[in-house]
């Protein structure tokens, strides 16, 4: 079960990296829209009652914690010609497509509807789990053919964070426009479905072709159960820590998404504000990431790291000082909020580089490359986090009084206080204080060296990689 290992070259060609890259439209693409068009689709075409509705949109979620690490286990058995990851890029990918036009191509309303959105958004999320999870492996198997493999792995996900901020920007406007102008309704919605696929369809056909001259990398035998698989991710300290850390972050960055529509129609009365946050939180991340990857040789992938944490927080604060302070100009709050936005990208291109490091430290002193275990667990623990935010928030919302089905101008004080801090001390405190986590990080280029040399000792190689997390 073992592919032959690649010979040493400098770093992956440009085409390696555009094509890995473009495999983010479809995450891109399917982490955005549903978010911002299955709710109304359910209750106002499909007449599915509000409470059921929400149920729905979540329960793909939790099923993707469980389905994950099944589909990192399952790519990890996987022995083609195309190697262990590429033939699911395919698969998965164009099965996503098909799934996700047929989501939004519901012909039926009331219960039947939501029984058909109920199969076809499981069938959607089965579809991109096995698209996901084998795409976030790779980069752990097509760097460690480099001659850098530390340094070319950050510099692959600036390409790819680039490219991921660029596809929520484009699927997030353009969904709901296209929507529009096919004149909404379910016809609107069908139209827009199948337009969101095309553009998955395309990131999984680019992804699938551009990384056809990538390494392939090792791949061997994985843990036969969900269990040791999550020993064994427990087991490897770094990953443990940095996992940890991600997930809670991930927590706070679906908080102050929910909150986003919130602030519009409340504190700020524009309801037109919601693009604008929108595009303010993710716009920044296709300017600043390439300067990311820069300060990221500099300082470190790990210092990197809680700068970025550090400025999503300082963000999140000055918009809540912003409004806690009287009435709060709308220039403001998106100047504060393009400073999380700027955050957030650091954050995501260091702890999705710093993720196959993990990998690669296990394989030194394991023998043994398990990505798919590690990528499994690791998208199920993030899809968790962002699922539990918008929870947090709804539960802030209930504490102040929020009073559902009424206008916001109807909204006792209490509630446009808890809709602020929601929005943004909360996501800042749950920021910072995963930080400490990462303290005893210790996957620095010199440390992953030693643990990768061929020469190094035993005892060396396992002191400080694995152990209790």
């Amino acid at each position: 079960m073992t592919a032959t290992p690649v010979s040493v070259t400098p770093r992956l060609d440009r085409g390696t990296r555009v094509g890995y890259s473009a495999g983010s439209l479809v995450n891109g693409a399917f982490g955005t829209v549903p978010g911002l068009l299955l709710l109304p689709y359910l209750t106002d075409t499909l007449a599915v009652a509000a409470g059921l509705a929400g149920l729905l949109v979540l329960l793909p979620k939790a099923w993707d914690v469980v389905l994950n690490p099944i589909a990192g286990r399952i790519s990890d058995r996987t022995t083609t010609r195309w190697g262990a990851r590429r033939p699911y890029l395919l698969v998965g990918g164009l099965g996503t497509a098909v799934t996700f036009a047929a989501l939004f191509a519901g012909p039926f309303s009331g219960g039947a509807g939501a029984a058909y959105v109920t199969v076809a958004f499981l069938a959607t999320a089965t579809a991109f789990a096995f698209f996901q999870v084998p795409y976030v492996a790779m980069p752990a198997e097509i760097t460690a053919g480099t001659a850098d493999p530390y340094g070319e792995r950050t510099r692959l996900m600036t390409w790819r964070i680039a490219v991921l901020a660029l596809a929520i920007l484009a699927s997030g406007a353009a969904a709901p426009a296209i929507r529009d102008a096919a004149g909404g309704g379910r016809d609107g919605y069908r139209v827009a479905g199948l337009a969101v696929a095309a553009l998955i369809a395309v990131g999984a056909l680019a992804a699938f072709w551009g990384t056809r001259r990538a390494p392939t990398g090792s791949v061997h035998e994985s843990e036969p159960s969900l269990r040791k698989q999550l020993a064994v991710a427990r087991r490897n300290r770094p990953f443990a820590l940095l996992l940890g850390c991600f997930v809670i972050q991930a927590v706070g960055i679906g908080v102050m998404l929910a909150g986003t529509d919130y602030v519009a129609s409340g504190p700020l009365d524009d309801d037109g504000a919601t693009s604008l946050l929108f595009v303010c939180f993710v716009g920044p991340a296709l300017i600043v990431t390439p300067l990311w990857g820069r300060v990221g040789a500099r300082i470190g992938k790990r210092a990197g790291y809680v700068v970025g944490s550090v400025l999503f927080a300082a963000g999140a604060l000055l918009i809540g000082v912003a409004f806690l302070l009287g009435e709060a100009p709308l220039g403001a709050v998106l100047a504060a909020t393009a400073l999380v936005g700027v955050g957030y990208a650091g954050q995501q291109v260091f702890g999705l580089a710093m993720l196959p490091d993990t990998i690669a430290a296990d394989e030194a002193v394991t023998g043994r490359r398990q990505a798919g275990v590690f990528t499994g667990v690791w998208t199920g623990g993030e899809t968790l986090g962002l699922a539990l935010g918008p929870g947090l928030f709804g539960l802030v919302l209930q504490f102040g009084g929020y009073r559902s089905g009424v206008d916001a101008d109807a909204q006792p004080d209490s509630a446009r206080t808890a809709i602020v801090l929601g929005f943004s001390v909360l996501p800042a405190l749950i920021m910072l204080v995963a930080l400490p986590l990462l303290r005893r990080y210790d996957l620095t280029p010199a440390r992953l060296a030693t643990l990768t040399a061929p020469t190094a000792p035993p005892g060396d190689r396992t002191t400080s990689t694995h152990g209790e997390a």
